[in-house]
């Protein structure tokens, strides 16, 4: 594709969590199946889930969720700017995958300018090497006090003349005014580009739907062409922690695996669980007060992108006592990147890297001590456990995750838990986390810990005995192509192909799926 450059399709939303990004997962994979060579792109993401790439960059995890059911690596240019919010009004700006500065909003808007060339390229890039991209916009396109500087929305869809698709979440209530009032706020040459409208997350009988969807037609003069229905159980990680809000808690049945995640003010990377929710005996749960954790099974402290600000919010809301109290009696915590270096001795911060405060004592359940550097780690890595039992398993075995931190930690006694072999594709020896004495306690600075089936089963297995409960048959690893065909079949079936293939130039025989089932469960 040298020569010549793919054609393009936007996905927008009315709001944020509209959809789009499922949307443009499911795009993606529908494309593949028809022998599409297809990537997405999303000019600017603000996550604080993200993923590293093969050459060890950063880019939004939804970008990487999108790659992996086109079947393409993820890159940078499918991602080129990163926002990770620190606070209320800075955020850590990441281009093209690697930390750029800490800025406050006014800052940002500053370097908008050059940011444009940024986004402009990257998209070129992948315009020249794959057939087709879809690209996913950002909340609305009709905020009007952020229109001037957009960088992701009609900035990116006027930049190509991409066909937009409007997606919004009838699920929340106030999709038709939704509809209607982002069209109303658009400009003329704006709203020439959106040529259809989705309806994402429909529960019920699209019959009695329809009056609506011709009212919204006719008022706008654009088409409804999709009505998707609501996904039950979909194993696909979510872009950022904005879902929880939505996240129902179940009260743990009593013949189950209680697993508690501590949902700190700014949690990062909480898809880390994704592979724990869906298991066969198993209950997760996030908790954001000591009450709700209850007599948990396994209490876990995940990553966090303020790791002292919210080390303060832990112990302002009494985490602190009950995290002790369950050291004290052998009851398991686990503390992964941030959990891990809040459980330790100190964290260190003298150069304000990503927080005002210099020093702060840590939980100290833990033999190790965390210092923050400008320099970021962001690395995938294959990793073995030194451990047996209820944290490891038998035997030596090649185990994988990845690395996004800027605390960097320092064993203090003791032997860790982990030792990484790999790092970026280069070999290496060295230590990860640490663990208690009593083996109650551990920390890992590896993300992608449970992704890992021998691990996860061992812990499940562990946690199961120690309740008394009849271990599980044997569980399986979660099958993410049958996820991502399950998703597109569901697509396929709610949204208009043939006039997706006019948008896109593909014939939509190519688009004709193999068979129309699709699963339901």
């Amino acid at each position: 594709m040298s020569g010549s450059r793919a054609p393009v399709l936007m996905v927008q939303g009315t709001t944020s969590s509209a959809g789009k990004s499922l949307l443009v997962t499911a795009l993606c994979r529908i494309f593949r199946q028809a022998g599409i060579s297809v990537a997405p792109f999303k000019a600017q993401n603000m996550a604080l889930n993200s993923a590293v790439t093969c050459d060890g960059l950063e880019i939004g995890r939804a970008q990487a969720v999108q790659a992996e059911a086109a079947e393409i690596e993820p890159s940078v240019d499918m991602n080129p700017i990163l926002l990770k919010p620190e606070g209320d009004r800075r955020s850590q700006v990441v281009v093209l995958g690697k930390v750029l500065a800490s800025m406050a909003a006014r800052e940002y808007h500053e370097h908008k300018p050059e940011l444009r060339t940024v986004v402009a390229d990257a998209l070129d890039r992948l315009r020249r090497k794959y057939q087709l991209v879809i690209i996913e916009g950002a909340g609305s396109p009709a905020e009007i006090n952020l229109k001037e500087r957009d960088l992701v929305n009609m900035f990116v869809a006027r930049l190509v003349n991409a066909p937009v698709l409007l997606a919004g979440d009838i699920d929340r209530g106030g999709v038709f005014a939704s509809f209607v009032g982002t069209m109303e706020l658009l400009e003329p040459e704006e709203r020439a580009l959106v040529r259809g409208f989705v309806v994402n997350n429909f529960r019920g009988d699209r019959a009695l739907l329809e009056p609506g969807l011709d009212f919204l037609s006719r008022r706008t003069g654009v088409p409804v062409v999709g009505v998707i229905p609501h996904i039950p159980n979909l194993q696909i990680a979510e872009e950022d922690s904005l879902a929880l809000q939505w996240r129902t808690r179940k009260a743990p049945a009593p013949d189950t695996v209680d697993i508690a995640v501590v949902c700190f003010p700014r949690i990062s990377n909480y898809d880390d669980f994704q592979p724990l929710e869906h298991l066969p005996g198993v209950s997760l749960r996030f908790v954001t007060t000591p009450d709700e954790v209850c007599d948990a099974d396994l209490l876990i402290l995940p990553g966090s992108k303020s790791t002292i600000s919210d080390l303060a919010w832990l112990r302002s809301t009494g985490f602190e006592e009950l995290i002790r109290a369950r050291a004290s009696n052998g009851r398991p915590v686990m503390g992964m990147c941030g959990g891990c270096q809040m459980l330790g001795q100190a964290i260190e911060d003298p150069e304000a890297i990503e927080s005002p405060t210099p020093y702060a004592d840590g939980l100290k359940l833990l033999d190790l001590k965390t210092r923050f550097s400008a320099n970021k780690m962001t690395a995938q890595v294959t990793f073995r456990t030194r451990l047996s039992g209820f944290w490891g398993m038998s035997g030596e075995q090649d185990l994988h995750g990845y690395e996004i931190h800027m605390g960097m930690i320092e064993q203090t006694a003791g032997t860790a838990p982990f030792e990484i072999v790999i790092r970026n594709g280069m070999p290496a020896r060295i230590s990860d986390g640490a663990v208690n004495e009593s083996g109650s306690v551990m920390g890992t600075m590896i993300h992608g810990f449970f992704t890992n089936q021998p691990l996860r089963e061992a812990l499940i297995r562990s946690l199961q005995r120690r309740k008394g409960l009849p271990e599980q048959a044997l569980i399986a690893p979660m099958n993410k192509v049958m996820e991502y065909d399950r998703l597109a079949g569901f697509v396929r079936a709610g949204l208009d192909l043939p006039f997706i293939s006019q948008l896109t130039s593909i014939s939509a025989s190519q688009l004709k799926p193999e068979s129309s089932e699709v699963q339901t469960a």
